[in-house]
């Protein structure tokens, strides 16, 4: 490179080659394209999900580090990285279903995945039918000859029914369909879904996964190599891929996922009891509560509960928003899964695309509030609650 002039030299940088060692933290390959020496390799790698990197659309070595990791958490054989949660829900359905297709959904859905079933069916003539995420008997009577999946939540969002994986999966399997199901509330620390029959596990990366509410991300889990490429073939033409920054963040918060599990659980458990024996509260909603109509089938399938719950206030929805008003510590803000408690009304946010009735039909009224609890000391975060329910 001597021989060059300072322009030429300015361009083409030197390249680090680690010899002898290896950094402890993944890198961020902060890179748009790859080079080759080869053109035969290279053409063949703009085919594969798993050759060389050729393109960041494609993937990235920091991106499919975060793949691997989380494909080897879930059990998986593959796994594709998004720019988001509703990404890795788009790759999937729209990869997978066609017009005249039909597809069967739990009854009780993250409001942006019922919103793109809504846009499925009046955009690209796919049709659904919704069942409770706990008969089997009724998702066979669902079925239809262009039935092609199933699309369960482990952990639903907001009011936390708990999905029959294995009796489902089950019906699902016999009768040929691919079961899908969103693990984002419970994580592979709570459940894996490839355990119990799944064949695609998606996940909000942007919630427990990362941990820090600083990052964006989806990803879409694989039990069979086969079904994993073909989704790959139609996600990066769609072009929902993952930023390797992102990807780098998520890494690092995956590290101490356990950890934080553990906590966001225990101060659910603690806030959830409490305030189920509180006079200005009416329901909540836990599924880790004998009164959650989801307790037994959660007991049976986790080894615990999960970090968010939903609760309903005596005095609706005046007492909601006088409640989230109050609170100090917590605070109102979208999303989940970070270390700060979080809380918010669904009919106005996360759901808001929901019509009354379809709220109602979810158990949802305009006074619930949802609680995704971070990882502060649980009598700080119950200080807070209490102050503010008086």
């Amino acid at each position: 490179m001597t021989d060059y002039r300072p322009e030429t030299r300015a361009v083409h940088l030197p390249q680090p080659i680690i010899e002898g060692s290896r950094p402890i933290a993944v890198p961020i390959y902060q890179t748009s394209g790859f080079v080759f020496d080869d053109p035969e390799v290279m053409a063949n790698a703009m085919g594969s999900p798993d050759g060389p990197f050729v393109y960041g659309r494609y993937t990235n070595p920091t991106v499919r580090s975060l793949e691997q990791a989380i494909s080897g958490l879930e059990g998986g054989s593959g796994a594709i990285a998004t720019g988001s949660g509703m990404g890795a829900v788009n790759i999937v359905l729209l990869g997978l279903l066609k017009p005249g297709d039909h597809f069967i959904a739990q009854q009780a859905l993250y409001g942006g995945t019922a919103a793109m079933i809504n846009e499925l069916a009046g955009r690209f003539g796919v049709t659904v039918s919704y069942v409770p995420e706990d008969d089997p008997a009724a998702l066979r009577a669902a079925v239809r000859p262009e039935t092609r999946l199933v699309y369960l939540e482990t952990i639903a969002n907001p009011m936390c029914q708990v999905a029959d994986l294995p009796g489902m999966f089950a019906v699902a399997r016999e009768l040929g369909l691919v079961s899908v199901v969103d693990n984002t509330f419970a994580t592979p620390m709570l459940c894996r879904p490839i355990e119990h029959g799944a064949d695609i596990v998606i996940h909000s990366t942007t919630k427990y996964l990362s941990g820090h509410t600083d990052v964006v991300g989806g990803m879409a889990v694989f039990a069979d190599d086969a079904l994993y490429k073909k989704v790959w073939h139609f996600a990066i033409s769609l072009g929902a891929s993952a930023d390797p920054f992102a990807a780098w963040l998520t890494l690092r918060g995956l590290q101490t996922l356990p950890l934080r599990m553990e906590r966001h659980c225990a101060n659910a458990r603690l806030l959830a009891t409490r305030l189920a024996d509180h006079p200005a509260v009416a329901a909540v909603h836990w599924p880790g509560l004998p009164t959650h109509p989801s307790y037994e089938l959660a007991g049976k399938l986790l080894p615990d509960f999960g970090g968010v719950f939903a609760f309903d206030l005596a005095g609706g929805r005046a007492a909601g928003e006088k409640f989230m008003s109050s609170v100090r510590l917590a605070l109102l803000a979208p999303s989940l899964g970070g270390v700060e408690t979080l809380i918010l009304q669904p009919a106005t946010t996360s759901h808001r695309a929901l019509s009354a009735a379809e709220l109602a039909k979810h158990g949802i009224s305009e006074g619930t509030v949802r609680v995704a609890v971070g990882i502060e000391h649980a009598e700080d975060l119950w200080a807070d609650f209490e102050q503010a329910l008086a």
